[in-house]
């Protein structure tokens, strides 16, 4: 089951799909809004007789410096990023107890630390770790896993986002090339790690050192974001 707000987007995927001899079920669905999430399982359910694998992926990102920002940007960050978590566990979860299934949570190397800039969005993934984490020594007696998918920088257009969620295309990508992973590549890897039913997928070769030395160094990562002046990215422009 495909379920994302751009049904044009979804119908493509699904084709492709198909193509290669799988079914797949498209889903007009937004994270934000009561009751799509459980419309969109139940259809699921019909489909398939059940769900076995829940991957809660939608996110964008708020950027500013906190002087600036407003508790309604503060508000909008984690009303799809955490909330809109939190509806697909609520409308997932009994499917997968009684399937002794994976959920995956699509969280980031921001909530395992925040840069200059990046409060809201560091904020929601900070809280998105911890509902993991809760959560996995939950469900764990249920035989669910839960998988804390934590990208770094990764091919998608989450960096052409504005602060209102709102897609700007003609964005240039702020991030230098050779430190962006493939989409195929995450792919993998997120793939990998739900199968194994692992605790945490950190993506990225950069993600994974980040990460590290927030762990066992926080200090000289704290140093050096101060040092070189280490700032997150800057929001798209709007017209």
């Amino acid at each position: 089951m495909l379920a994302a707000r751009r049904t044009d987007r979804l119908a493509a995927l699904a084709a492709e799909i198909e193509r290669s001899g799988r079914r797949a079920l498209p889903i007009a669905c937004d994270v934000t809004v009561d009751g799509d999430l459980e419309r969109a399982v139940g259809a699921a359910r019909t489909a398939f007789g059940g769900i076995d694998v829940a991957v809660a992926n939608a996110g964008f990102g708020v950027v500013g410096p906190v002087e600036r920002l407003k508790l309604d940007d503060y508000h909008r960050q984690f009303e799809t990023n955490v909330f809109g978590v939190l509806r697909a566990i609520h409308a997932t979860l009994p499917e997968l107890k009684a399937r002794r299934g994976r959920l995956a949570i699509i969280g980031s190397v921001s909530g395992h630390l925040a840069t200059p800039g990046s409060s809201p969005y560091a904020m929601s993934k900070f809280a998105v770790r911890a509902l993991a984490e809760a959560l996995g020594h939950e469900v764990a007696r249920d035989g669910v896993s839960v998988t804390l998918v934590s990208p770094g920088f990764v091919e998608s257009e989450i960096r052409q986002v504005d602060n209102a969620g709102m897609l700007r295309a003609e964005a240039p990508e702020p991030i230098p090339g050779w430190i962006v992973v493939s989409a195929d590549r995450a792919a993998r890897s997120i793939v990998r790690g739900i199968a194994r039913r692992r605790r945490e997928v950190v993506v990225t070769p950069l993600g994974k050192v980040a990460v590290f030395f927030q762990r066992h160094a926080p200090w000289l990562v704290s140093a050096a974001i101060r040092r070189f002046g280490v700032r997150s990215r800057g929001e798209p422009a709007r017209p």
